[in-house]
């Protein structure tokens, strides 16, 4: 199929052609088209999006834990869940999971799941802190004084990710690789604070950074070494 410009009163016409060129097109051209005579038919229905972790997850012997007594366990766990996303190929070498921070129980955890669910949002990061939200029962993790928590992130924080956390009630944010290290190998962080991941500090929020930062970045290269994709 070929694409051309169409003045504004012929480009209804256009979209007709591009149905019927479809069948022959690759598989996310077919459902755009798909999606174009839907909205021909009458109101959209929507996909329902689920949150839902690899099985691997409730195998992995870590996860049976209950208590990380230590900020270095607690990285370790990270770090090898980012280790275990790409040797399970579901998603990118990044892992993030809430703590209550004074008795180390584990309370949720995230996966970068961006390639397996085709979302840019699904960073391990906003998946873990939904996941809390929801087994707490309320949006703000902060909402109970008596219970103080912690994100443990195998890499600082995304743009996006670092704008989530203060809304999420999170008090305190440790980190294993920097942002510039997943930048190293072709990662977009997009556009952060001047501080970046110190910018939190501002908010009451504290930061952790580099613990167990040559583990974390080993999980990147072997990410880039093995041909994953880099958006």
């Amino acid at each position: 199929m070929f694409l051309r410009y169409l003045p504004a009163d012929k480009r209804e016409n256009s979209i007709e052609i591009s149905i019927l060129a479809s069948i022959s097109l690759p598989t996310n051209y077919s459902k755009l088209a798909e999606f174009v005579k839907n909205l021909k038919k009458g109101p959209m229905k929507y996909p329902e999006v689920t949150i839902k972790l690899p099985d691997w997850v409730y195998d992995f012997p870590g996860n049976r834990e209950k208590t990380f007594t230590s900020l270095e366990n607690r990285m370790k766990f990270v770090v090898e869940l980012s280790r275990l996303n790409i040797t399970n190929q579901t998603g990118g070498p990044f892992a993030a999971a809430i703590f209550e921070i004074n008795e180390g129980i584990l309370v949720s955890l995230g996966l970068n799941m961006v390639t397996s669910m085709n979302s840019s949002i699904m960073h391990a990061e906003i998946v873990a802190i939904a996941i809390a939200q929801q087994l707490i029962g309320n949006y703000d993790l902060g909402n109970d004084p008596s219970r103080v928590y912690e994100l443990h992130t195998s890499t600082e924080p995304c743009a996006m990710c670092l704008g989530a956390i203060p809304w999420s009630g999170i008090r305190r944010v440790v980190c294993g690789a920097r942002g510039e290290d997943a930048e190293q190998i072709g990662f977009d962080e997009g556009h952060k604070p001047d501080k970046g991941i110190l910018s939190l500090e501002e908010q009451g929020i504290t930061v952790v950074r580099d613990l167990l930062r040559d583990d974390a970045i080993t999980v990147l290269k072997q990410y880039q070494q093995s041909g994953g994709q880099i958006y």
